[in-house]
């Protein structure tokens, strides 16, 4: 596979916060490797066309480089990093926010010939696979419409349309597929994940969110390990980290009132979990915090 037009186009439009004149679509070029550093994955489509990134969701590690995707169905705490990046041979990516709406217009209007059965249960909330010819073709369409602005606004929801379809019929379709049922699995825990998100800082019981869900609470159990790689619990504890990292940027010396707006009760239990999950205890990181906002962030992309 040839990525070299697609390497020129996002190494010619990438800016440092990603973004690009099409709504979206982002492009990214990364020059030096980059420490694991925790972000929310966002729904994405995610290519690469130079360099390597690595991606740890719970348990689970992604490994992506030149000529793969990942896809994330589902807006999870991942940490990541650039493993493969140089000024002389920097990482470059290209990603697309997946639009469920536009994903169902397509499933209603495939036929059941055109998409491979659902399968049983919800999938992964990511997955990553070598990224076919035609997907890559029309990836490199988009971005030429960076260069052509009359066009741009015609094309790019056409072009947009093409991309999700390749997604929906290819390896990893039901990901994307799932993201366009209302009804589907994934959706039941996407809304459940959305409900953590939201209220992170108050104490929950995993039956009440399974109600709300629309599962029992067995089947929510299974569903949402398979889908996140956490337990509700976890969950949880994982956006609890990460806000309270965020917090400590703007008041570095006040760990123990920003252990309490998370969530925690004790502040010895949150020193302890956020040096588990960051390498220092809070006190430590607070201070390396603002250099560490201005490296690139551990994005899809």
């Amino acid at each position: 596979m040839d990525l070299g037009e697609l390497r020129s186009l996002i190494a010619r439009h990438a800016r440092p916060d990603m973004t690009t004149a099409i709504d979206g679509v982002l492009v990214s070029r990364v020059e030096h490797s980059t420490e694991p550093a925790s972000a929310m994955s966002g729904t994405m489509l995610a290519l690469v066309a130079q360099g390597a990134k690595r991606i740890a969701l719970g348990d689970r590690v992604y490994e992506y480089g030149a000529g793969q995707y990942l896809v994330a169905s589902v807006d999870l705490p991942i940490t990541g990093q650039f493993v493969e990046a140089s000024p002389d041979r920097p990482s470059l990516g290209f990603g697309l926010v997946l639009n469920p709406a536009t994903i169902a217009e397509l499933l209603l209007r495939a036929t059941p010939a055109d998409v491979p059965p659902a399968g049983g249960g919800a999938p992964s909330g990511m997955a990553v696979s070598d990224a076919p010819s035609e997907l890559v073709d029309a990836v490199v369409r988009m971005l030429r419409l960076l260069d052509q602005p009359r066009d741009r606004a015609a094309l790019a929801p056409l072009v947009e349309r093409e991309i999700l379809w390749r997604l929906i019929t290819g390896e990893q379709g039901a990901v994307v597929r799932q993201l366009g049922l209302a009804d589907s699995s994934l959706n039941h825990i996407a809304r459940a994940v959305r409900w953590i998100r939201d209220h992170y800082a108050q104490s929950f019981r995993v039956e009440d969110v399974a109600r709300q869900s629309g599962m029992s609470v067995s089947a929510f159990y299974r569903n949402f390990q398979a889908v996140t790689a956490m337990s509700p619990i976890q969950f949880q504890k994982q956006i609890r980290l990460q806000e309270a990292r965020l917090q400590l940027i703007t008041h570095p010396g006040d760990v123990t009132g920003v252990s309490h707006r998370v969530g925690y009760d004790s502040p010895s239990q949150f020193s302890r979990e956020y040096r588990r999950q960051f390498g220092l205890p809070p006190s430590q990181d607070a201070a390396r915090l603002r250099h560490l906002t201005r490296r690139p962030t551990p994005a899809l992309v």
